[in-house]
């Protein structure tokens, strides 16, 4: 692809992930807080894209995460937002606001200021939620300037899209 504002071999990836997409009929959404929406940016860089892509939800605040994806409050009181709990639950809820297939969820912090003691900078939640399979879920320790752990987040959303899709 010429002229991407992602790397190419992201977007390599993108496109053999859309072709998979295509050939077996799946949809995606996203859900996204650490990547502000980085992950649907990548996925509608590739034409033709929109035969796959669903629509995408950047849920930066807790508020947010609650309203348009059903995280629940006590959820996010007793595990956190950046948490394998509120990350499953962000994509199980972006399937249950949207039509498509599978869903993928990132929760992170990217840094370069909000960590904690048990939640440093580079940690990041995902999660890839289907309406024919079990949630999968990875728990991911990135390091480097905010900007890597971001496009680091991209990168392994992608292959939690792909361990799904070998599933449907």
């Amino acid at each position: 692809m010429v002229n991407s504002i992602f790397p190419l071999e992201i977007n390599d990836r993108v496109s053999g992930i859309l072709k998979l997409c295509k050939q077996k009929g799946v949809t995606i959404v996203t859900a996204e807080s650490c990547t502000g929406g980085l992950i649907a940016g990548c996925l509608t860089e590739v034409p033709g894209s929109s035969a796959v892509i669903e629509g995408g939800f950047v849920t930066y605040s807790n508020q947010a995460k609650m309203s348009m994806l059903s995280v629940k409050l006590e959820q996010l009181d007793q595990y956190g937002a950046v948490s394998e709990e509120v990350a499953r639950s962000m994509a199980e809820g972006a399937l249950g606001s949207s039509k498509a297939d599978i869903a993928i969820a990132c929760t992170g912090v990217a840094g370069p200021s909000g960590a904690t003691d048990t939640k440093p900078v580079g940690l990041v939640h995902l999660s890839c939620a289907s309406r024919q399979h079990p949630t999968l879920h990875k728990k991911c320790n990135f390091s480097g300037e905010r900007s890597t752990i971001r496009l680091a987040t991209v990168d392994a959303a992608f292959g939690l899209i792909e361990a799904q899709l070998n599933l449907i």
